[in-house]
């Protein structure tokens, strides 16, 4: 006797159940992919207690008669595929006809539809698979699902399922997902008949500032057209918790290829343990992506993901890089003739501080500055002949701050974030360039160094070298160090070396980039450095000229604009 059976369509309804309704945020999804491709622009969701007593999904959408009501419930019965060949281009979210027949299989489920040229609509009931009733029935045009005693007939499954709040955590943000991903619907939210979500027609922008409530946050716009079209916002500085949201041809997706692209456009502006935060959409021909190898469908295979991912990073790369344009502009643009460079506070003189002149344009007498000598920063040279900008300094504060007013805006810098960013993309292109600028050390340093470390450095002599160390073999386990960059040569040469060896030995393809982003650090003037006037106007110069200014490479901000509006509500003014 044959041991293999054929399972009753009831029990393979409840096992296709456990894959696709896995908590009633599943069950949720399900019904408005459904309303969507029915063309819906108004869904209203209803939830009880953790929505195991009650989901009901109600939309304007086209509605069916009684045969498609009918048909819907049984299982891979679908309007979306009509031959085999529409798979490898699905276009539409729900495509394989499962979701209503596995709820139904494991809930009390209850469907009201009815055409919008019809008369009158369509009730079916069904109870843990069962069709109990089908009649008509006078409703609204459009259709609405209710799903009653979610698991019923599963009680382990219930068992599974986390607190209230979590399970109402989870369906909203299926909600926000997908209102994300169709600004163009109204979604609105209740729970225990209290409205929680409420989510008006809008723009993809300000869908997203709703859905993320960001409400007045300046952000990142993404833009690139071609065969795969990106576009999206982006918070110019990420998060800890990190919370992108991707929608690929309007269906939200989870894939960590396109979060690292979004990551890697963002080198810079994310500090260690944050990740990118807002929301990415492509848009591509169907036939690009195979989005039919989840059950949920919450992940996609793309044909060519490598294309994909340069396409990504090249989109947001060129959005960071506009941005900074835009506050390079903003910031070091021309200023006005009457405007004056400095403005700087007339001290009074104490012993050991040193008055310094500067040079102004001004009917009026020339403000003096005291300071006292600075430690030797061999990067920030004086300037001769000042440039103009509209960033007009006033001081520093606390010996790390520099305070600038623009425009009714007061600009706060930090000194050792901004040299650093400066310092690091000097080492960055002479580096590429493989033209490091050294100086070479009056009396060569020894040191020992480490069997590994030794045989590693003899490995890639040539790589120290380009980073502007030159060594030389002296015996045993002794180098002798005779060059170190000329933006480092106040540090220590040894520590220099150690830093360089310990990051060629990382196993990361960015060593090299860390390696500069430390020795930038390490060189750029320090938190209670007090900088002369003169060093002042040449780090803004210098920033007006970097490629990159608001961000040091470890991705902390260089600066802070405090707005006249916000100075006035501090002091209760206006």
């Amino acid at each position: 006797m044959s041991k293999i059976r054929l399972l009753s369509d009831q029990l393979a309804s409840r096992i296709a159940a456990g894959e696709v309704v896995e908590r009633p945020a599943s069950a949720v999804k399900e019904l408005l992919e459904n309303a969507l491709d029915a063309g819906a622009n108004w869904i209203e969701i209803q939830v009880e207690d953790d929505g195991t007593r009650l989901i009901r999904v109600a939309d304007n959408g086209c509605g069916m008669d009684q045969d498609d009501v009918l048909l819907c419930l049984e299982r891979h019965a679908t309007s979306k595929l009509t031959e085999e060949s529409q798979l490898d281009a699905i276009a539409t979210l729900g495509f394989r006809g499962e979701a209503l027949p596995s709820i139904a299989s494991v809930s009390r489920l209850t469907i009201l539809s009815r055409l919008h040229e019809a008369v009158a609509g369509t009730q079916a009931e069904v109870r843990c698979g069962i069709l109990h009733d089908v009649h008509e029935v006078g409703c609204a045009c459009g259709t609405i699902v209710e799903v009653r005693q979610l698991f019923a007939n599963i009680p382990a499954r219930r068992k599974f399922l986390k607190s209230k709040r979590t399970e109402l955590a989870h369906i909203e943000e299926v909600i926000r997902n997908q209102a994300l991903a169709y600004p163009e619907v109204a979604f609105s939210l209740y729970v225990d008949e209290r409205k929680t979500l409420d989510l008006s027609i809008a723009s993809s922008e300000q869908r997203l500032r709703d859905v993320c409530q960001w409400p007045k946050n300046e952000l990142l716009a993404i833009e690139a057209t071609g065969d795969l079209t990106v576009h999206g916002w982006l918070l110019p500085e990420g998060i800890a918790s990190g919370l992108l949201r991707i929608c690929v041809n309007r269906r939200p997706v989870q894939d960590r290829m396109l979060r690292h692209a979004v990551a890697e456009g963002m080198q810079g502006l994310l500090m260690k343990g944050q990740q990118p935060a807002g929301g990415l959409f492509l848009e591509f021909a169907p036939e690009l992506a195979d989005i039919n190898v989840h059950p949920a469908k919450r992940e996609i295979r793309f044909r060519n993901a490598g294309e994909v991912h340069q396409v990504v990073v090249k989109a947001v790369a060129e959005a960071v890089q506009k941005q900074e344009e835009q506050l390079r502009a903003r910031l070091f643009a021309a200023p006005k003739k009457e405007q004056v460079q400095t403005v700087l506070p007339n001290l009074p003189k104490e012993s050991g501080l040193l008055t310094v002149p500067l040079v102004v344009q001004s009917a009026e007498p020339q403000p003096q500055f005291h300071t006292q000598t600075p430690l030797p920063c061999p990067a920030l040279l004086p300037l001769k002949e000042p440039k103009r900008n509209s960033l007009r300094l006033i001081g520093q504060l606390l010996n790390l701050y520099l305070l600038c007013e623009q425009e009714g805006q007061l600009v706060v810098i930090d000194q050792h974030a901004a040299h650093e960013r400066i310092l690091y993309q000097q080492l960055r292109q002479q580096y590429e360039q493989r033209q490091p600028f050294s100086q070479a050390l009056l009396f060569p340093i020894t040191m020992e160094l480490k069997p590994e470390q030794a045989d590693l450095l003899e490995k890639e002599h040539d790589s120290v070298a380009a980073l502007g160390v030159e060594t030389e073999f002296f015996g045993g386990s002794t180098w002798v160090i005779k060059t170190l960059p000329a933006l480092a040569v106040h540090l220590s040469p040894q520590e220099v070396l150690l830093d360089i060896l310990d990051g060629l030995a990382a196993p990361v393809p960015e060593h090299v980039d860390k390696l500069l982003a430390s020795l930038a650090c390490k060189a750029a003037v320090k938190a209670g450095n007090r900088l002369q006037p003169e060093e002042m106007l040449k780090l803004l110069e210098q920033m007006g000229g970097c490629e990159v200014f608001s961000h040091c490479p470890h991705g902390r901000p260089v600066l802070k604009i405090f707005s006249s509006q916000e100075m006035e509500k501090w002091f209760r003014r206006g």
